[in-house]
């Protein structure tokens, strides 16, 4: 019976530890993939620093919007309440066209406004899209990446160019101190001319 128990509470203990196993983050395909962590922080919490293999991006909102649903999905974005008086106004633009561009069933071409007013809606919509914050804020961050990148490459090839004038300065004067030896040398060891 103890048996039993025992394995049993080794089974579950087993399974509970199974999920934490799974949850470990996986390496990058490949070793210079850069890695982005998109986060959304309230009010006045903390953001993360990018490391040198991550770069965090934080969208802030405000404190009041932390326990509610995402307006995204809480705001019918078809109320026509919430539809701008220019955009309005616009729309009086056409009242009573037909014909081509008009986007009517009348008149010869009538159907060609229509796939206008589709692509101008769907800019509309994309505009508006909080996703496209997240794609700003990630090329900012890596437009800074490569500004520190740029500099640092900046030090380094001052600091090689340094080297090579003081080790070309040191083989000069290696390579003078042996030319003066050796007509030194060759001096001494002349034979002496007979008269």
């Amino acid at each position: 019976m103890t048996d039993r128990i025992t394995f049993l509470l080794g089974a579950a203990l087993a399974l509970m530890t199974a999920p934490a196993f799974a949850q470990e983050s996986e390496a990058p395909s490949s070793p210079d993939a850069e890695k982005i962590n998109m986060v959304i922080v309230y009010g006045e919490d903390k953001c993360e620093e990018s490391s040198a293999d991550t770069i965090n991006v934080c969208a802030r909102l405000s404190e009041g919007d932390r326990y509610r649903i995402p307006t995204p999905l809480r705001d019918d974005i078809n109320d026509p309440r919430k539809e701008a008086w220019t955009q309005r106004v616009l729309a009086y633009e056409y009242v009573g066209r037909e014909g081509t561009m008009s986007c009517t069933a009348t008149g010869g071409g009538g159907f060609t406004g229509c796939g206008l007013k589709e692509i101008d809606a769907a800019y509309a919509e994309k505009e508006q899209d909080p996703g496209l914050a997240f794609g700003r804020m990630i090329a900012a961050e890596r437009k800074k990446r490569l500004s520190a990148i740029d500099a640092e490459a900046e030090l380094v090839e001052q600091r090689v160019q340094q080297f090579e004038k003081e080790r070309a300065e040191r083989e000069a004067r290696l390579q003078a101190e042996a030319d003066a030896a050796a007509e030194k040398e060759l001096q001494d060891s002349a034979l002496p001319q007979p008269k």
